[in-house]
């Protein structure tokens, strides 16, 4: 089944943009996992849309309501089961397009898929919606990790040819991640984050939108873990990194820059340091080596594509005669959903690792 993932933990996604409610079951976690309430409440809240002309004026409070799995603030071991309402839909929106295929949707796929059954309002269960329970399962993985020394951050790399400041791929550490976690405007350089936002407000001004790169970096995982061939780090972080709408890219450490590069450029050199640790001086490899963690940072990249709802007429098909069409798209639209896709490739990044950590000797 498409919205179920299953590798060690099992996660399932259910739920449509402007139905009752979407939510997640997750399986397979430790028992006797103290969960903060609180904390889950603030990484949700990350995704959740901004008063501030830079995302959808839908507001919805986002407040999970946990069904199973979870008694006294700590994991029973069984299936864990979240609600999160949709309370603020407005489906009159999408009464006009119904029949019509969105350049840079599902709709039309979807339709050929599911043979025109599926619910195209907000996107249905194609809709970037549906991330908030993915948030939800990686919050809750993220804190499991974290109380082992496992740290899992992100920030905006880039949007629209404004770039921040990187992560360095080699030292990044546990403060580097905690200092851009909370910030409103998810950078690590605030100016060129101001330069970022005014962009966004120029797009939405010009019914425009814009798309970005995410860098993303998980620190203190310990070396070893991990498979080689299908079931690889990598394998497993792209495969959750997908599930994330939008996504159209993803590279590893140094990534396609590695293409330019002679060997002796792009082999990391090993080294014992003083605490009797294997690291290596540079980590163009991205902390993973056949499909095995390093111990060194996992790093990688990830582009998202400019929101495809725009205001601009565009060419379309009517999905009801197969007639050529022209298509304005009204509604309530992110012009640029990279700062609420930060904490989403958090999320996808906490589930893969906590999936592989639990193969490694005394973790639970």
């Amino acid at each position: 089944m498409s919205s179920l993932w299953n590798n060690r933990i099992s996660i399932s996604i259910f739920g449509e943009s402007h139905g009752p409610a979407i939510g997640v079951v997750i399986d397979n976690l430790p028992p006797g996992e103290h969960i903060d309430i609180e904390e889950l409440g603030r990484f949700l809240s990350r995704r959740a849309p901004k008063k501030d002309g830079t995302t959808t004026m839908r507001s919805e409070k986002d407040l999970p309501q946990i069904m199973s799995g979870l008694i006294n603030d700590k994991t029973t071991g069984t299936p864990l089961c979240a609600f999160i309402q949709n309370t603020d839909t407005r489906s009159k929106d999408y009464s006009n397009i119904s029949k019509l295929a969105r350049p840079g949707h599902a709709d039309y796929t979807g339709a050929v898929r599911y043979k025109g059954f599926n619910d195209i309002r907000g996107g249905g269960h194609f809709s970037g919606r549906l991330t908030a329970p993915l948030c939800f399962a990686g919050a809750i993985c993220g804190q499991i990790l974290e109380k082992r020394g496992i740290y899992t951050g992100a920030h905006i790399a880039e949007i629209h040819n404004i770039k921040d400041d990187m992560f360095d791929r080699t030292n990044v550490n546990k403060n580097d991640i905690l200092d851009v976690r909370y910030k409103k405007f998810p950078v690590i350089n605030d100016s060129r984050g101001e330069e970022m936002f005014e962009d966004i407000q120029k797009a939405r001004i010009g019914c425009e939108s814009l798309g970005g790169i995410i860098e993303c970096a998980c620190v203190n995982v310990p070396a070893g873990i991990g498979s080689p061939i299908f079931d690889g780090l990598e394998n497993t972080l792209a495969q959750l990194i997908f599930g994330i709408p939008a996504v159209k890219g993803l590279e590893f450490g140094a990534g396609f820059l590695t293409a330019k590069m002679v060997g002796s450029q792009n082999n990391d050199d090993f080294y014992v340091d003083e605490r009797g640790h294997v690291k290596t001086k540079t980590n163009n490899h991205g902390g993973i080596l056949g499909g095995i963690s390093s111990g060194m940072p996992i790093t990688l990249n990830v582009a998202i594509n400019p929101t495809p709802s725009i205001s601009k007429p565009q060419y379309t098909i009517d999905l009801g005669d197969m007639k050529n069409d022209v298509l304005s798209i009204k509604g309530r639209h992110d012009p640029c959903i990279v700062p609420r896709a930060v904490p989403c490739v958090e999320a996808a990044v906490n589930i893969g690792i906590l999936s592989h950590m639990i193969d490694y000797p005394n973790f639970i």
